[in-house]
């Protein structure tokens, strides 16, 4: 059984700093879009083995009060786009 309450970004630290890693932080821009509209739903179906588990990972590490995950964003294309954290 996981931790559903502020998880932490380990499991994304470990992803994001391995040599397979692809750049989707850019999901994290349309999530806070989505944030306070009229219908916030966000659905994420995909192929098996396509990255929703790591797309999760890093919404989480995003997200999460319980640690700070600046510098684990430093390198990657959300951080070109000024966007603060929402919550």
């Amino acid at each position: 059984m996981g931790i559903y309450l502020n998880p932490g970004n380990e499991q994304f630290a470990v992803s994001a700093n391995s040599e397979l890693y692809v750049d989707k932080t850019e999901l994290i821009k349309y999530t806070n879009s989505r944030i306070g509209k009229d219908r916030p739903l966000i659905c994420s179906s995909r192929t098996r083995r396509f990255g929703k588990t790591m797309a999760v990972t890093m919404l989480a590490a995003y997200y999460s009060k319980g640690c700070h995950s600046e510098k684990l964003f430093a390198g990657f294309k959300i951080s070109r786009n000024n966007f603060l954290k929402c919550i």
